[in-house]
């Protein structure tokens, strides 16, 4: 219980720290944007300003040049020269501050088209100027005929009334969202924050239920632990009989374990004190255990036999009922005893002895697991001295 109710407490903890750091990136995502969006309105009424100062200093630069061709005073000259070039600073402005961003593509363009439209302006100004100053006021009327002064300025201002009249609309747009933003805003805060108290209000439940359970499961322990001290004491006077009859077969068991290593030792001692030569070997014939005479007949070291084949030290002769090569193979597939055949003793440095066989299955729940070879060196065969 104890775990669950951890569980369901840093579950609850968890998910209400997902919620706050939700609602914080929420608000400092929309907090980047709204500064966005305020550096691009920012951006946005810079262009305006420099649009509308173009048409400005148009209007100013063009008066000052009609002034100028009419009284062709320099004053005039440099009014209308100081205006156009503030009008195409101005422009080369608003021109560098649309010329980056997707947004600012179509509004690049209309800067653009703009620019074309104040350089072909430029030139005309510069040709009435020419013409006046070589054949006079009729001269530049005369140009001036051909290049009607109303009709390349009422281009213009539509030019800038257009480019002006998008931006506004992109104004709008973006007001639009900063206030579908600022409510999403609000909302997700609102959200937020009543998802919080709520998780927070299921925390103190699931603590407070955890803790009248925790009396309850106390007030059902102390009863319990009554009943079972009753129970203790009936099991203590059972358990004490129990421990001692198992002390008393416990004892006994260490007899018997002693008794039978005893009887392996002693075993062992009379393999060892037997003269002729024994091999323990497994059903597929195969030396587990030789005694000290084998390793004094042949220098072989029990090492260098153990796991080996018996076939190593011992040859045998055709089996004349069977035929077969090793006799040892039938005895031991058949579980007989073989008694007193002849064999040659192979010792370590390859010298061939003649001897007599004999062996004796080794049976488990009626399986042969394995059997006795003793070998004895036939009258007149070398012994090791």
């Amino acid at each position: 219980m104890k775990e669950n109710i951890i569980r369901r407490v840093a579950a609850l903890f968890t998910l209400m720290l997902v919620v706050l750091v939700y609602v914080a990136v929420s608000a400092v995502r929309n907090i980047q944007q709204s500064i966005k969006s305020e550096d691009w309105v920012n951006h946005t009424h810079a262009v305006l300003m420099d649009a509308n100062d173009v048409l400005s200093y148009l209007h100013a630069g063009d008066a000052a040049l009609r002034t100028f061709l009419i009284t062709s005073d320099r004053r005039d000259q440099d009014a209308y020269r100081l205006d156009y070039g503030t009008m195409v600073e101005k422009l080369v402005d608003a021109e560098a501050l649309t010329r980056w961003g997707d947004e600012e593509k179509p509004l690049h363009a209309r800067i653009l088209d703009l620019q074309v439209l104040i350089s072909n302006r430029n030139d005309v100004a510069r040709s009435l100027v020419r013409s006046f100053e070589q054949g006079g006021l009729p001269a530049a009327r005369t140009l001036f005929a051909s290049h009607p002064d109303v009709e390349s300025i009422g281009k213009i201002e539509r030019s800038v009334g257009n480019l002006v009249g998008y931006e506004e609309n992109l104004l709008r747009e973006r007001d639009k969202q900063e206030h579908l933003q600022a409510q999403a805003t609000r909302a997700t805060v609102y959200i937020g924050v009543a998802a919080n108290f709520a998780l927070l209000g299921i925390m103190l439940w699931l603590i407070m239920d955890d803790l009248a359970a925790r009396r309850k499961a106390a007030q059902a322990l102390e009863e319990a632990n009554a009943q079972l001290e009753a129970k203790v004491q009936e099991r203590t006077a059972e358990l004490v009989k129990t421990n001692q009859s198992l002390k008393q077969e416990n004892l006994e068991r260490r007899w018997s374990y002693q008794a039978l290593d005893h009887q392996l030792r002693y075993n062992q001692l009379i393999i060892n004190s037997i003269a002729e030569l024994v091999f323990v070997v497994s059903r597929a014939l195969n030396i587990s255990r030789v005694n000290p005479a084998v390793v004094h007949q042949t220098n072989w070291e029990p090492q260098e036999l153990i796991a080996q084949s018996i076939e190593r030290v011992l040859q045998f002769p055709p089996d004349a009922t069977s035929g077969a090569q090793n006799p040892l193979i039938t005895a031991m597939r058949d579980g007989r005893e073989i008694q007193e055949r002849p064999a040659t003793l192979l010792n370590r440095a390859g010298t061939a002895i003649p001897v007599h066989f004999s062996l004796i299955p080794l049976h488990d729940q009626d399986k042969v697991v394995g059997g006795v070879v003793t070998v004895r060196l036939q009258n007149g065969a070398a012994r090791r001295p």
